[in-house]
């Protein structure tokens, strides 16, 4: 086994999220521990997020791989605006994601002779659509964790409404950001302008999938909808 195939082998044994023991990933790859040592010290110095020590075990925390692929160099044009996009027009987080990958393809685009050091592209953050930055990081970490949020909207007439919403997607149309949510006050779906939010926080409650007020039924709701209207 070559020595590239055997380092895709430790991944693929610890990321199951247990703890592995350096004699165990050895006896099932027919090598040394010591072998087994060497590999995981080259594995974590190249990023991958592998956790553990000699003689206790290791386990990867974070097991997010994309296998090897290659891409053309439209494909390769295409991702690097998408993140050069978030990088210019997204929250501080996402931002530092897109700085990351850029620096990874443009470290590990292999062909070279080709991929040009500029896209030729110009990314400009809309003015509207950085308004609701501050509130996406809360936002997105609602979605995922399915917490309720209590906003202060402000509508395009500048009335402004209080409301507990169940957040399930955000959208990005180009100039704005939109949450898609279930809102309790009025009992339906609503599509919210980040932009327009004022304020917004968590509650301290939870929410769980209820027949009706999910993200699969507010996509049908879209989709019904669609079809009425062509």
């Amino acid at each position: 086994m070559r020595r590239s195939e055997r380092l895709a082998e430790i991944v693929e044994i610890v990321r199951d999220g247990r703890l592995h023991l350096a004699r165990d990933i050895a006896a099932a790859l027919q090598v040394s521990v010591r072998t087994v040592y060497r590999d995981i010290d080259t594995l974590v110095a190249s990023g991958v997020p592998i956790e553990g020590e000699r003689g206790v075990g290791y386990l990867l925390r974070e097991p997010i791989f994309l296998p090897p692929m290659g891409l053309s160099l439209t494909e390769l044009e295409a991702l690097t605006l998408g993140m050069a996009i978030v990088k210019e027009a997204a929250d501080p987080e996402l931002q530092a994601a897109a700085a990351s990958v850029l620096a990874k393809l443009g470290e590990h685009a292999s062909n070279r002779r080709q991929a040009p050091k500029s896209w030729g592209f110009g990314v400009y953050a809309f003015e509207r659509a950085q308004e609701g930055f501050k509130h996406m990081p809360l936002i997105r970490r609602a979605i995922r964790d399915r917490l309720k949020l209590r906003i202060t909207y402000r509508a395009l007439n500048e009335r402004e409404s209080t409301r507990v919403i169940r957040p399930l997607q955000t959208e990005y149309w180009g100039r704005v950001w939109t949450c898609s949510a279930w809102c309790e006050l009025r009992n339906r779906f609503r599509a919210f302008r980040i932009d327009r939010i004022e304020r917004c926080e968590t509650i301290g409650t939870s929410f769980q999938p209820e027949i009706g007020k999910t993200l699969q039924d507010y996509l049908e709701q879209v989709a019904e909808q669609m079809q009425r209207d062509r």
